[in-house]
């Protein structure tokens, strides 16, 4: 099985955080993200609008709530989780909602101070990664000089390389 999501959208609402007893951070906020389309009786462009509830834990959550503020794009990966209750006139209710894992601010530096996914996390782990793929490549070699330190190739991406 697999479930897994990615969004981008703008926030439609400041982040709400709070934490557990056990004192883990929970953010939640809103999340709209739209479609365009032609519809194909009257050709006209149409434009679909989806409102999300997320949720996000520990670190990432109290990054969220530091650097979100409503109206700011952000790429969330995560996934959908069902949400059931019992409202106040005694029906069931349900609802989907995204539990995020990741997330990248996507806006531009300037108005961001250059926050990508380096606070979420990511930028560690893209690192570590970067790191192993290294030495993955590089054969052992018998060393007699003194070992030299290993020189790590710098990585430049720019926003406008992302494909999405």
């Amino acid at each position: 099985m697999y479930n897994k999501v990615i969004l981008i959208g703008n926030l439609t609402r400041d982040v709400e955080l709070r934490y557990t007893p056990s004192g883990t951070a929970v953010a939640k906020f809103g999340l709209a993200t739209n479609r365009t389309y032609n519809d194909p009786v009257t050709k006209e462009k149409k434009q679909e609008v989806m409102f999300i509830d997320i949720t996000m834990f520990g670190r990432s959550a109290e990054t969220a709530n530091q650097w979100l503020k409503k109206g700011k794009k952000v790429l969330i990966e995560g996934r959908l989780a069902l949400d059931q209750w019992t409202g106040n006139d005694g029906q069931k209710r349900s609802k989907h909602s995204v539990i995020a894992e990741k997330m990248q601010f996507m806006d531009s530096k300037n108005e961001n101070s250059g926050m990508n996914d380096y606070n979420s996390g990511n930028y560690q782990n893209y690192n570590n990664q970067a790191q192993a793929q290294y030495n993955q490549q590089s054969a052992p070699v018998q060393q007699t000089q003194p070992q030299q330190e290993e020189k790590i190739p710098s990585i430049d991406i720019d926003e406008e390389d992302i494909p999405f």
